[in-house]
């Protein structure tokens, strides 16, 4: 367990856990001119001429940017744009460590998407990269949807994109383990906010047909007023079961993915579902049930969101490597293909998935090679 005393300490002590480190050293007038002046005048010349000029001498040219408004922060909700600094920040943390990139948190206030949409846009010649973090759902889909049309760098939002591969790289080895194809899979998504949309949008590249989507007012149909544009959109391209709320549909179906709240599943439910289900209880801090039931009640796989468990479900797996990889391409957009090749790089890591081995462990050596390599064969093919 975190010491949360220590983990005030920790962040007080270092004013966060961020800090600029330069690249090489000035000591002297011949490395200050070097650095700065004179000689950052003829690079501010090169750009007038060819803007493309300062990926290559700025560091514009490696560095992401990491955009939150606080208005969705797993477990917490909306904290507001200061109170997801900490969030963003280690993650920018992690990009470093784990990845050797540079990353820059940075809060907006939560305006109107187009007045985000052009903050963004106003500063974003400054970045190689975006990361959307922690922003509501629906407004981030119009977010994303806007930065893509109009930027010429990748737009990422880790809570759907990040979410999303990993529960594919873990249910293509979670079919494998129960000896069922992944296309023929009947599946219920049980929460359809952002990482839900991005997770059933996955599958469905990936061939998965049978999709049932359910999230607070029960099963989302194309008429229901009640749900989003994208909600509604996505229920028209899918084949649900038959009936109006979760226990009525959970009759077997092979998998539930939880993307919503604390014990919502029981274990009554879990031995209706069909021979050998698989259960991906990803709420955090408290699961959709407690994997411990889930187990007794027959469960094959169980994933959850959280370390205390086996085939922890995390993003972490992903924006590393996926953003190492971006910066050495060519890459600006992450399409749907480009998902599915990493979630099927990442799945190759388990050469023999097993009841506790669906995915790699956020420690494990070679993910973020895994998931860059992932990017330069997709590029490549």
């Amino acid at each position: 367990m975190v010491d949360m005393n220590r983990v005030l300490e920790l962040h007080e002590h270092h004013t966060g856990v961020l800090g600029i480190q330069p690249a090489f050293d000035v000591t002297n007038r011949t490395e200050l001119g070097e650095a700065y002046t004179p000689g950052v005048a003829n690079l501010a010349k090169l750009i007038e001429k060819d803007e493309s000029n300062k990926n290559k001498y700025t560091a514009s040219g490696k560095l992401v940017a990491i955009i939150t408004d606080g208005s969705a922060v797993l477990g917490l909700g909306n904290v507001g744009p200061a109170a997801g600094l900490p969030i963003i920040e280690g993650k920018a943390l992690l990009y470093k460590d784990f990845a050797d990139v540079d990353a820059i948190p940075i809060a907006l206030d939560q305006v109107p998407v187009d007045e985000f949409v052009t903050t963004i846009k106003n500063m974003s010649k400054s970045f190689a990269g975006i990361h959307l973090e922690d922003i509501a759902a629906p407004r981030v889909f119009e977010i994303e949807e806007k930065l893509n049309q109009i930027l010429d760098i990748p737009v990422y939002h880790d809570d759907q994109t990040g979410t999303a591969i990993v529960v594919l790289a873990g249910l293509i080895n979670a079919a494998k383990y129960v000896d069922k194809p992944l296309r023929d899979l009947k599946v219920v998504i049980n929460g359809v906010g952002a990482s839900g949309v991005a997770t059933a949008k996955i599958l469905l590249a990936a061939g998965v047909q049978h999709l049932t989507l359910v999230d607070i007012h029960g099963v989302v149909r194309q008429d229901d007023e009640r749900y989003n544009h994208y909600q509604r959109q996505l229920a028209t391209q899918v084949i649900q079961a038959e009936g109006d709320t979760l226990d009525d549909i959970i009759d077997n179906q092979d998998v539930f993915i939880g993307l919503s709240d604390a014990n919502v599943l029981s274990g009554n439910q879990v031995k209706r579902m069909a021979d050998k289900p698989i259960v991906f209880a990803l709420a955090n801090p408290v699961p959709e049930i407690d994997p411990d039931e889930a187990n007794a009640a027959g469960a094959a796989i169980v994933a959850t969101g959280s370390s205390q468990w086996p085939n922890q479900v995390n993003n972490i797996l992903v924006f590393p490597g996926l953003f190492k990889g971006l910066l050495n391409s060519s890459l600006n957009t992450v399409d749907m293909a480009l998902q599915v090749n990493i979630a099927q790089g990442l799945a190759n890591m388990i050469a023999t998935p097993d009841k506790e081995h669906i995915v790699p462990g956020v420690f494990d050596n070679g993910v973020v090679q895994a998931v860059s390599q992932a990017v330069t064969n997709y590029i490549k093919e």
